[in-house]
């Protein structure tokens, strides 16, 4: 049960699930004081690497919450994340936020790795239906760009897209999920309803790797 002092953390990867958690738990009162965000760095063939960071950091500067940004590798993630939330629990943090669908074994390690160490998981989206989800943050008003997609089910043409309803149709006709909860698609937020400032591409180029379309976002401000 939370209390009026209690603060929660929100696991940050800067796509559209993360922060469509965050809006729900902000809906349901919950006060959120942190991003925390665990910067792989290994290589990783659907991201570019280089700006990754600094992107999710403007993110942060556009919501006005405070980033906890992490370097980790993938042999390293689980003991860095847990060190991360041991440091924020003597800062009133008592839970920690994610923006898992239905993939059970990302609820598995969710709920043990937070339970060894006595922080609450909150799964907000947790079995909802991935086409209300998708339709509710996009009739929230949120703009998010679709950054990444497996070249075999998406056409190149949606790279640098927003997510909105010709996108949803695409996918509808493709029988792909609609919020690409098994990694068909990634996203990074620019606005929406949490946000105080937006997040403008000033310079962007499409590539193409190990199956991937990649946009390489060259140029990013705040307005």
């Amino acid at each position: 049960m939370k209390t009026m002092t209690d603060s929660y953390a929100v696991s940050w990867s800067g796509g559209k699930d993360g922060c469509l958690a965050l809006y729900e738990a902000q809906r349901r009162g919950f006060n959120i004081s942190h991003l925390v965000n665990m910067v792989n760095t290994e290589p990783d063939r659907v991201r570019l690497h280089g700006r990754d960071a600094e992107l999710i950091q403007l993110q942060a500067e556009a919501l006005g919450i405070p980033l906890v940004q992490v370097e980790t590798t993938w042999k390293g993630y689980e003991r860095d994340f847990k060190s991360t939330l041991l440091k924020l629990k003597p800062l009133g943090v008592k839970g920690m936020i994610f923006g898992d669908i239905y993939l059970q074994e990302h609820l598995d390690w969710v709920n043990r790795v937070c339970g060894e160490i006595g922080v609450e998981a909150l799964e907000p989206l947790w079995k909802r239906d991935t086409e209300q989800l998708f339709d509710s943050f996009v009739d929230a008003g949120f703009e998010a760009s679709i950054v990444s997609a497996k070249s075999e089910l998406i056409g190149r043409e949606w790279i640098g897209q927003n997510l909105g309803k010709p996108f949803a149709e695409y996918m509808r006709q493709r029988g792909i999920d609609f919020c690409g909860e098994k990694g068909e698609y990634h996203t990074l937020v620019k606005h929406g309803p949490p946000f105080r400032r937006r997040l403008v591409f000033e310079e962007t180029l499409i590539a193409a790797q190990d199956g991937y379309w990649l946009l390489d976002i060259r140029k990013c401000r705040l307005e």
